[in-house]
């Protein structure tokens, strides 16, 4: 098992990969910003979550994302991953994210791959997925904002 270190202060993303997740969602955006398959329960309690807190936006909030039905939870989260790096990266956010919490899907070769390149370098299965951790990139400065 790998040290994460203090993940708790760490700026988190969850991506949920699972089309019945539902209501669930509520716990995880009291954590961080949530990305979730649109599905219609998946949508159904991102709604309740909107109407009961309208102000908050993609850097706090639930956002879901469409995804092709015949596609694989990983091949959905390789999909989206430019778009939740746009949203939570060096250029929307200040720090950037430095940690994915995938639900729905295991750690294969493949997204590890692909996730090494947005600079994550640490790994773990945990019983809903997965976590990946990297360090904050190094053209990002406080300064920026």
């Amino acid at each position: 098992m790998m040290c994460f270190g203090n993940m708790a202060e760490a700026y988190r993303v969850f991506v949920v990969l699972d089309r019945n997740y539902g209501e669930r969602v509520a716990v995880l955006a009291q954590t961080g910003p949530v990305w979730i398959v649109d599905t219609p329960l998946n949508r159904a309690a991102a709604q309740k979550l909107w109407a009961d807190d309208p102000n908050h936006d993609h850097l706090d909030g639930v956002t879901t994302f469409k995804f092709a039905e015949d596609s694989s939870p990983e091949d959905i989260l390789i999909n989206e991953l430019d778009t939740v790096d746009v949203h939570h990266g060096i250029y929307s956010a200040n720090p950037p994210y430095t940690v994915i919490e995938a639900i729905g899907v295991s750690i294969s070769e493949k997204l590890r791959s692909k996730l090494s390149q947005f600079g994550f370098n640490q790994f773990e299965a945990t019983p809903q997925g997965f976590h990946a951790v990297r360090p904050l990139p190094s053209d990002w400065s406080p300064d920026r904002w």
